[in-house]
Parts: structure tokens; sequence; C-alpha cells
């Protein structure tokens, strides 16, 4: 039986923490956002933000090797 690959974009954008959460970044905030003000700009700066369970099973069924779950 051949190895399973994992999904390269997505090994790239989400992160999957200890308690089998996956987390990723908040997109538009690299360029193009002269226009925006400096509140929206500090709002996408946050940390991580974690996915919801709806979108869960998708995100992991791109990691076919992973420690918890789904």
């Amino acid at each position: 039986m051949p190895k399973q690959k994992t999904n390269k974009s997505a090994k790239k954008r989400f992160k999957i923490t200890g308690t089998g959460k996956v987390t990723f970044k908040k997109s538009g905030i690299k360029h193009l956002n002269s226009h925006m003000s400096a509140r929206h700009k500090l709002r996408l700066r946050r940390p991580e933000s974690t996915m919801d369970d709806s979108q869960m099973d998708n995100a992991m069924g791109m990691f076919p090797y992973k420690k918890y779950g789904r």
C-alpha cells in the first residue's frame, strides 16, 4: 500500500494544537491594506484563531498522519 501524503498547502496554512484543534492566521494583512483603518489592521494582527467545527473535518482530512482523531 502506498504512503499517504499530507496536503502541502494545508501544512503551510494550518497548525494542529496539542488538544486537536486547528488554528490559522487570518488573511488580508500582507498588502493592499492602505485603505483600511488602523483599528481593522490591528484586529487582523491578532494571534491565531481556531477553526469552526463545521470546517474541522475538512481540514483534518488533509493531515493523514495526525496524533489526534477527528
